[in-house]
C-alpha cells in the first residue's frame, strides 16, 4: 500500500508541475483553448487517442463485450481503430484546420453560425455540449472515485473531491497547453499498462493457443468471427463507438490545434497505432474473462449467477496481474479518464466562454479576460461535473431505449438517421463562402 501511494503521489506531482510550467507560456485564449494552433503530431496523435479512449473502454465496455461475444469483440478494435481514427485523421483532419483557419473559428459552434449564417445553430449546438457534457464528465469521476475507493479504501466523497481538485489544478493553469503536454505522458502509461495486461493474461492462461482451446470449449461460438449475439449487435457496437469520432467535438478540436498538414499525416499514424494496440489489448482481455472467473470463485463479480460487468476486468486483473505490478494499471486506468475528463472540461468551458458570452453577451471582451473566464468556468463545470457524480443520478437515454431496444441499437438508429439528415440540410441550408486571405 505504501509503494502504491508513493507512485500515485509522484504521478499526481509530476502532472501538477508540468500545469505549473505550462502556464507560464499559456497568456492568451488562443494558448489556452488550442495550444496556439501549433501542436506538433506526436502531442497531436496521442492527446486525441488518450481522449476518445477512457477507462470505460478497458473496465465496463471490454468486460461486458469479451463476455458476451468473445474473440469477436475484436471487430470493434478494428473498427474503431480503422474508422475512429484513420479514417477521422484522412477524411477530416486536413479539412477542418482548413476550414477553422479560412472561416476563423476556433469551435464547432462558430463553424456552424458562419458557415450557414445561423445564429440559432451556435446557440443551440453550445448549450447542447454544455449541458450534455456534465454528465458524460460526471460519469467519468465516478468510474475514477469507486477506483480509488477500492484501491485506498477511502470514502467514495473524499476521492471525489481530491479527483475534482487535481483535474482543476492542472486544466485550469496551463488548458490545452497543459493536457496535450500530459497526454503524452499518459499514452506512454496506458502503453505500458496494455503491455503489463496482455503479458500477464496470456501468461496465467498458458499462452494464446491453450486460451483460444480453453475458450471453445466453453462456446465454440466464442472463438468464431461472429459471436453468440450475432451480426447484428456486434454491427451495432461497432457502428456507434466508430463513427460517433466524426463529430464529436473534444476530438475534432484537436485539428483546430495541429500544426499543419505534414503534422496531421504524421499524426494519424501515430494515433491509429496507438489505437490498434491499446483497443487490441483490452477486448481481447475481456474475452479471457470467462477462463478466469466463475460465481465460486469470484462472487465480487455476479449477481444471481449473472456477471456484473464493470466487475468482470477487476476481478480478472487481480488474479492476472501479479501485486507488484498492479500499480501500472491503476496508472493505467486513471491516466485514460483523466485524458478524457481534460478534454470534456476544456470544451465544455468553451461553449460558454466563447461561444456563448464572447459570441453574443459582449463580443468586445479583451483576450486577458476571455481567457481569465476560460479558467473560471473550467472550474465551474468540474465542480458541477462533481456535484452530478455525488448524487449518481440515472443515465440519460433515448426515446428509443424506452421502446425496449437495447441502448447500443438505439444510438445506432439515431445516429445513421443523422448521417441521412446532415446532407440534406448541408445542401438547402444556407452557407456563406469563408474568408480569402
Amino acid at each position: 500500500m505504501i509503494f502504491k501511494i508513493s507512485v500515485i503521489a509522484a504521478y499526481v506531482l509530476m502532472i501538477v508541475i508540468i500545469g505549473i510550467l505550462r502556464s507560464k507560456k499559456t497568456t492568451s485564449f488562443n494558448e489556452f483553448f488550442l495550444g496556439g494552433g501549433n501542436v506538433g503530431p506526436w502531442m497531436t496523435a496521442f492527446t486525441y487517442g488518450a481522449t476518445y479512449f477512457s477507462a470505460v473502454v478497458f473496465i465496463g465496455f471490454a468486460g461486458k463485450v469479451g463476455w458476451q461475444f468473445g474473440y469477436s469483440g475484436l471487430w470493434i478494435a478494428i473498427g474503431n481503430s480503422l474508422l475512429g481514427v484513420l479514417a477521422v485523421w484522412w477524411l477530416l483532419g486536413e479539412r477542418i484546420k482548413k476550414m477553422s483557419q479560412e472561416y476563423r473559428v476556433a469551435t464547432m459552434a462558430e463553424y456552424f453560425e458562419k458557415r450557414y449564417q445561423s445564429k440559432f445553430l451556435k446557440i443551440f449546438s453550445s448549450a447542447s455540449i454544455f449541458v450534455f457534457f456534465i454528465p458524460y464528465s460526471a460519469a467519468v469521476f465516478i468510474g475514477l472515485s469507486y477506483l480509488f475507493k477500492l484501491n485506498f479504501n477511502t470514502e467514495y466523497w473524499h476521492a471525489l473531491v481530491f479527483m475534482g481538485l487535481f483535474t482543476a489544478v492542472y486544466m485550469i493553469l496551463g488548458g490545452y497547453n497543459s493536457m496535450s503536454t500530459i497526454d503524452v505522458i499518459f499514452s506512454a502509461l496506458m502503453i505500458f499498462g496494455s503491455g503489463v495486461v496482455i503479458v500477464g493474461v496470456l501468461g496465467k492462461a498458458g499462452g494464446l493457443a491453450a486460451a483460444t482451446t480453453q475458450l471453445a470449449a466453453i462456446d465454440p461460438r466464442l472463438t468464431a468471427p461472429i459471436g453468440p449475439p450475432g451480426i447484428w449487435p456486434i454491427f451495432c457496437l461497432v457502428f456507434l463507438t466508430s463513427i460517433a469520432p466524426f463529430a464529436m467535438p473534444q476530438l475534432v478540436q484537436k485539428f483546430y490545434a495541429v500544426k499543419d498538414k505534414k503534422a496531421i499525416r504524421a499524426g494519424m499514424w501515430v494515433s491509429t497505432a496507438f489505437a490498434i494496440f491499446f483497443l487490441s489489448v483490452a477486448y481481447f482481455s475481456g474475452s479471457l474473462t470467462r477462463l478466469f472467473l466463475t460465481p465460486e470463485n469470484a462472487p465480487a463479480a455476479f449477481a444471481g449467477g449473472k456477471p456484473v460487468f464493470d466487475s468482470l476486468m477487476p476481478e480478472m486483473l487481480i488474479r492476472a496481474i501479479p501485486g507488484s505490478l498492479s500499480v501500472f494499471i491503476l496508472l493505467l486506468i486513471l491516466s485514460a479518464s483523466m485524458s478524457t475528463l481534460a478534454a470534456l472540461v476544456l470544451i465544455s468551458s468553451s461553449a460558454l466562454a466563447k461561444d456563448l458570452y464572447a459570441g453574443f453577451m459582449n463580443k468586445n471582451v479583451s483576450d486577458r479576460n476571455l481567457t481569465r473566464m476560460m479558467r473560471w468556468l473550467s472550474a465551474f463545470f468540474i465542480v458541477l461535473s462533481v456535484i452530478f457524480a455525488y448524487y449518481r443520478p440515472d443515465t440519460i437515454v433515448l426515446f428509443l431505449y424506452f421502446s425496449g431496444r437495447p441502448s447500443p441499437e438505439a444510438g445506432t438508429i439515431g445516429m445513421l438517421v443523422s448521417l441521412a439528415v446532415n446532407p440534406l440540410f448541408s445542401l438547402f441550408g444556407r452557407q456563406v463562402e469563408p474568408l480569402k486571405r
